[in-house]
């Protein structure tokens, strides 16, 4: 038996890929995506034979994260309640996409991951692995009883590597756990499960790393450009820039003026709340300036439409549905409303804070000469026609107010 294993190096998936050797006789194969999570991914390769591993496949993924996954979920303008900007969402289904490509490779029987039995990532891996490859089998340790039993702890896991000689540094449990990518850094868990705790007090500095605290930011403001051409950001500062590019300019901007960061107590799919800390520079810039992009260049009738299916998006990306044919559909509609969200928008970065400077663009919708206060010299717009217009949409007010006022005698006597 051939098993697939979502590999990082740190101490749960080490403890699973000698399990999953050991319990099932198999060669294990470890995957890694890189999709900018940077440090981490030194020595991978070396550890992952140490601890048992046949191979490891390392894919850096980092060009189709940002253009085939980032960008489409950007112009969705996806949000989910109201403040989360998706960015672990986002990346389990490519990391579950290059599982399945390495498992078809190495001609694998099964898909194994250390998502825990409690959490969104779980789901996300293995309605991915459901969509594009259900003849694999999905094995997932910590929702096996005899697993959870073994390893009640830390400290169970610590010893079992002493054991086996397995490489891992046994060192106590970080206060918080951590996620990177090229869209964000999230911190859960630990310390962070108390909600009345200040993620953002001085004494917690060191625990961000994208982003400087908002009091520290430079003093002075920063104006940034960014061009967009049927609402993909193609240049950030007039220089050209793939996705890729774009995402590392911006958070490199918006770390340095400690933008993005966001704190929140929100819904996990599998029925629980949880508290995520969230660090999204760059994803906060390229979010707000699309969104004034279309402020500009999106018909309001198409712009209301999609902004009332923002919620269901995000739920589907959140819940793990990114290769369902309900998100496809949306993004088709989502496709063709982008269609001239195309121009350029400045925005002022300040301590914290993202500001628009002023947009502009060659399809824009915006017409100062009937938009303004002073005479029309088009005459597209007769102020006499409003009261026609005001008349009509009030005429259901009224009715309903006559009801309202017969009622109210009837009752009175």
């Amino acid at each position: 038996m051939k098993i697939v294993l979502a590999y990082s190096g740190g101490l749960d998936t080490s403890v699973i890929l000698s399990w999953l050797k050991e319990k099932y006789q198999a060669e294990i194969i470890a995957f890694c995506a890189n999709i900018g999570q940077e440090e981490e991914l030194k020595g991978l390769d070396a550890k992952a034979r140490k601890t048992g591993a046949s191979k490891c496949h390392i894919l850096d993924l980092q060009k189709e994260f940002a253009r085939d996954f980032i960008y489409p979920m950007m112009q969705a303008g996806a949000v989910y309640e109201g403040q989360y900007l998706l960015g672990t969402s986002i990346a389990r289904p490519l990391i579950a996409k290059g599982m399945i490509e390495v498992a078809r490779l190495e001609k694998a029987d099964a898909l194994a991951h250390g998502a825990t039995g409690k959490g969104n990532d779980q789901v996300r891996f293995e309605l991915t692995a459901a969509a594009l490859a259900p003849d694999l089998q999905v094995i997932a340790p910590w929702r096996d009883a005899s697993f959870r039993d073994q390893f009640p702890g830390r400290a169970e896991m610590i010893a079992y590597c002493a054991q086996k000689k397995i490489p891992v540094q046994a060192s106590a449990k970080k206060p918080y756990s951590m996620d990177r990518n090229l869209l964000h850094i999230s911190f859960e868990a630990g310390i962070l499960e108390d909600p009345w705790m200040d993620a953002f007090a001085p004494s917690n500095k060191d625990m961000f790393k994208l982003s400087v605290a908002p009091e520290d930011a430079p003093d002075k403001p920063e104006y940034v450009t960014l061009d967009f051409e049927q609402g993909n950001c193609v240049a950030v500062n007039g220089k050209a820039l793939i996705p890729l590019g774009v995402m590392q300019a911006l958070n490199k901007l918006g770390g340095k003026h400690g933008v993005g960061r966001v704190d929140m107590v929100e819904n996990r799919y599998v029925g629980m709340k949880s508290r995520g800390v969230y660090e999204t520079p760059g994803g906060a810039i390229l979010h707000f300036a699309h969104r004034q992009m279309e402020t500009l260049t999106m018909d309001r009738e198409v712009m209301h439409l999609r902004d009332s299916l923002i919620p269901r998006y995000a739920e589907l990306v959140y819940y793990g549905y990114w290769f369902a044919p309900e998100r496809l559909a949306l993004q088709a509609l989502v496709t063709e409303s982008q269609k001239n969200v195309t121009g350029t928008v400045r925005v002022k970065l300040y301590k914290g804070n993202i500001m628009v400077a002023g947009r502009k663009s060659p399809v824009s919708l915006y017409n100062p000469a009937i938009a303004t206060m002073e005479a029309d010299p088009t005459r597209a717009y007769n102020q006499d026609d409003a009261t026609g217009f005001i008349r009509l949409n009030a005429l259901r007010l009224k009715v309903a107010a006559g009801v309202r006022r017969k009622q109210n005698q009837h009752e009175n006597t």
